[in-house]
């Protein structure tokens, strides 16, 4: 699945509803990076994952959902979660399953 442009690349995660700025940033700078067919990776705190993405529509909004699998302290976590961009910003929330969750904005990093 391809995906648009104004989600694909590396957005740097600068805050969340959950989690202060030293955990986000805790082993290496929070990240998201969006794939233009449709894969990826995220890493913030200790947790590293892959994600899978679909574009989808809700009434008359359109956002990123994706599926993730990973690791968080070498232990196995999945989740889902879904992103909107507007410009060189964007917002979002991540679900682990039978965990936590928490929204999140991120900012895109220059190519």
């Amino acid at each position: 699945m391809k995906i648009q442009p104004e989600y694909t690349g590396v957005w740097r995660i600068t805050e969340m509803s959950m989690w202060d700025r030293d955990f986000i940033d805790l082993v290496a700078p929070g990240h998201l990076e969006v794939i233009p067919g449709g894969t990826g990776t995220f890493a913030f705190g200790e947790v590293e994952a892959e994600i899978d993405c679909r574009i989808e529509k809700l009434a008359d909004q359109e956002r990123l959902a994706f599926s993730f699998a990973g690791w968080d302290e070498g232990d196995d976590v999945s989740g889902r979660g879904w992103v909107v961009a507007n410009g060189d910003r964007m917002e979002g929330w991540f679900s682990f399953h039978l965990g936590d969750e928490s929204t999140f904005k991120a900012e895109k990093k220059a190519k």
